[in-house]
């Protein structure tokens, strides 16, 4: 495992501070076990899906909570009934959580499950005051009201 040093880039890069703290969490946690496993796709600029394999697993035994900026899913399994002995067991039959960061002003719009994938749609929605707007030059206008 690598170890990255953010110092360099506090010194010239203001308010990240957030970011750079969660890419250091990122680096140093060791319960990422990849399952279950995933994809994350940009449909365009402001749309997202998130699709996991989630074969083995009812609707009702998935969990999705977004809490703020942090999109939670969870697998819950009942135990089983009946004592099983496997020859060979290549599916996993456990529990998961499964955290996801996400941006500023984005949201979870729906999720769909469809042959044993769950698809989890995101969105971006920046206030309108946050979006890039054109600024006027007055020329000398200033001076002439005084």
């Amino acid at each position: 495992m690598r170890n990255v040093d953010f110092t360099p880039l506090y010194r010239s890069a203001i308010g990240f501070d957030r970011l750079f703290n969660q890419m250091e969490k990122n680096f140093s946690s060791n319960n990422n076990t990849g399952y279950p496993p995933y994809n994350i796709e940009q449909q365009d600029e402001n749309h997202y899906r998130i699709t996991m394999a989630v074969a083995g697993f009812a609707e009702e035994q998935l969990d999705i909570t977004q809490q703020q900026t942090i999109l939670i899913v969870r697998g819950t399994r009942e135990d089983a009934k009946t004592e099983r002995e496997y020859l060979y067991q290549g599916i996993a039959e456990r529990d998961f959580e499964r955290k996801f960061q996400l941006a500023d002003y984005v949201k979870v719009v729906g999720a769909q499950m469809e042959n044993g994938l769950l698809h989890v749609e995101l969105e971006r929605e920046v206030p309108e005051e946050q979006k890039p707007r054109k600024i006027a030059i007055n020329g000398n206008r200033l001076l002439e009201s005084e």
